[in-house]
């Protein structure tokens, strides 16, 4: 037997095999992709209709008739051991497929670092060697129950959050350095990146990827990740990672037509493409690519010690006609238009990452009503910790960009998403998709003047912190940034020098610190007896106000919120005759750039400035 061959067959167990076959071999990396030995490499990949697969590499000429592959039939793993290969070689796979004249280049699908774009070369690298510190924080992690406690996070993209003087994106080490800090004092628990996997087109944003298994070496080499995620823990942060099971680009050097005809995607043309971002959609009825995506999901957590996946655009998954029109699409075995074996990907994904990983939490952006996105696998559910509130994040940024009338006219806006809380555990966006492609910055979304807009925002931001939910917000949104964003460049951070800037990062620090102090607005998300309307912007247009309650009901905390243009001057709420509440926040303090004005005018009254929010704090009962 060739020697290669025989290297294969000792990772692969009987029982791997029949993992393999069944599409549940959730460490499929240990077997596939590049990995060094002493002096030495193995190289396996899966092609299981090439005629031929040959390892090609700066070690061989790029030659491939130097180092050909051995095939496994029961896998359809091809394997081949190659001498005097080092760390930092670059390889890719040469496949002859009796469906292609020609042979061609492929990168290595399991490859653990890439060159740098637009180079589309594997690099062979050895992760092992790290030096983890984060035992405290994965200690930790295991015992947390998150829905019931605060979570806060900092939504990220890498290149553009800052850049050096020469405006080139920051490395992974020194955005651990600056980009820390900044989250740890704003109060934040999260940061979430924006996709870091590899990718060859900048304006993607990370959402095209071509290496599932390569944090991009735009930003340095995956041990500089692992020392920005190390780092995080350390310092009591958590790193969610923006996860994209559900397509791949065409780029030549990538997934598609992987061995000559379509492997990773459907063959079928009708499920075979995703025409909104001119994609291919992973098919999920075969077991390659199932054992792919689930060793991927294994493998950040592992490897990388991330603390949850952001799963994108989870309904693109779960329907065969999501953006087809009629003939584009046929129905499921059953007659609907549900993408069954998607259904059931998600299920194992969610299954493994809880059953392997106490404490990593999954989330979906989902945008539709699809029932149990957060019940559990085994109670008929996706099984996610968490699911994107779009219906809220809709109808608070279509609310506030309304001027005074319209606002009357619809506090259904602001009411409308206690009347469903209850269906999901969820978390309130103001995501990177709510701040580009002409939409605004979210200071600019109100009307009015600039006084008045950054009046809007400190209220906006109140209402998030507020409403029962777990809270993401994308970086600039913190203190105000006044252009959309644009990945070519870093934040605006001499806004920071200006009072009205300085305002609303000084109230989002307070808030991020309330938001955890207080259980009341953390403990109970979920518990219809934990919310009570008090105002619901009818009797007195445009104010709102709600107590949140704890586990422990004494503790109560009332939210008053002003969305009008004019002056609350007397409002006694009811709760006001029974407990004595203490102001604890107002979002016009003159510390937020406010004129100081709002609060209490008289034992049970309160009045309220425009567009400003009040927080009071249940006491002692009268």
């Amino acid at each position: 037997m060739d020697p290669t061959f025989s290297v294969l067959m000792n990772q692969l167990s009987p029982k791997n095999i029949k993992q393999w076959n069944e599409g549940s071999f959730f460490k499929a990396y240990e077997i596939l992709g590049a990995h060094l030995q002493e002096n030495s490499a193995r190289f396996a990949v899966w092609a299981p209709r090439a005629s031929s697969v040959s390892v090609v590499g700066d070690f061989n000429g790029w030659d491939g008739r130097q180092h050909p592959m051995q095939k496994d039939e029961s896998t359809g793993i091809w394997s081949a051991f190659v001498p005097e290969v080092e760390r930092g070689a670059l390889y890719k796979f040469e496949i002859k497929s009796p469906r292609q004249k020609n042979s061609f280049l492929k990168a290595d699908p399991y490859g653990r670092m890439m060159e740098v774009r637009p180079k589309t070369a594997s690099v062979v690298y050895h992760l092992e060697s790290f030096d983890w510190s984060d035992e405290e924080w994965l200690s930790r992690r295991r015992k947390r129950e998150w829905r019931q406690e605060p979570i806060s996070i900092y939504e990220v993209h890498a290149g553009s959050w800052q850049r050096t003087d020469d405006n080139e994106p920051l490395g992974y080490r020194e955005l651990a350095r600056r980009l820390i800090p900044y989250v740890k004092s704003g109060g934040f628990t999260h940061i979430e990146l924006l996709p870091v996997a590899e990718h060859p087109h900048d304006p993607s944003w990370g959402y095209q990827v071509t290496g599932y298994f390569a944090p991009t070496s735009r930003f340095g080499e995956p041990k500089d990740f692992m020392y920005f995620i190390n780092e995080c823990h350390k310092n009591g942060i958590g790193v969610i990672l923006d996860w994209v099971p559900g397509h791949f680009p065409k780029d030549e050097h990538g997934l598609q037509l992987f061995d000559g005809a379509p492997l990773y995607e459907y063959g079928d043309p009708k499920k075979r493409e995703q025409k909104d971002w001119n994609t291919l959609i992973f098919d999920y009825e075969k077991a390659g690519v199932r054992n792919f995506l689930l060793s991927n999901a294994h493998y950040w957590c592992e490897k990388f010690h991330i603390d949850g996946l952001r799963v994108d655009a989870v309904a693109s998954m779960l329907y065969l006609d999501y953006s087809k029109g009629p003939g584009e699409w046929a129905p499921n075995e059953k007659g609907g238009k549900e993408n069954l074996e998607a259904i059931e990907f998600l299920k194992d994904v969610n299954a493994l990452v809880h059953r392997e990983f106490p404490g990593v939490l999954t989330f979906a952006e989902e945008s539709t009503a699809w029932p149990g996105v957060t019940k559990r696998v085994e109670k008929g559910g996706l099984g996610f910790d968490f699911k994107w509130n779009m219906g809220w994040m809709n109808d608070t940024l279509s609310y506030i960009t309304k001027d005074e009338k319209e606002r009357k006219q619809e506090p259904g806006k602001i009411t409308f998403p206690m009347m469903y809380n209850q269906s999901e555990y969820f978390v309130l966006p103001l995501s990177h998709d709510e701040v580009v492609h002409l939409k605004k910055p979210l200071l600019k979304k109100s009307p009015g003047s600039g006084h008045e807009q950054f009046a809007n925002l400190r209220l906006l931001l109140s209402y998030l912190f507020t409403h029962p939910g777990k809270k993401l917000l994308f970086m600039g949104d913190e203190f105000g940034e006044t252009r959309e964003w644009d990945e070519n460049r870093a934040l605006d951070w001499p806004l920071l020098e200006k009072n009205a800037h300085r305002g609303i990062k000084n109230l989002l620090d307070d808030l991020n610190r309330l938001y955890k102090r207080e259980k009341a607005l953390h403990q109970t998300d979920r518990e219809e007896t934990n919310f009570e309307w008090i105002e619901t912007g009818k009797d007195i247009p445009s104010l709102f106000a709600f107590l949140r309650k704890s586990e422990d009901s004494s503790i109560q905390v009332l939210i008053v919120l002003n969305f009008s243009e004019n002056e609350v001057k007397s409002f006694a709420p009811a709760v006001f005759d029974s407990l004595q509440f203490d102001v604890i926040f107002n979002s016009d303090s003159e510390y937020y750039a406010g004129t100081n004005g709002g609060g209490f005018i008289e034992e049970g009254k309160l009045s309220l400035e425009p567009f400003s929010a009040l927080i009071l704090k249940a006491g002692r009962q009268k």
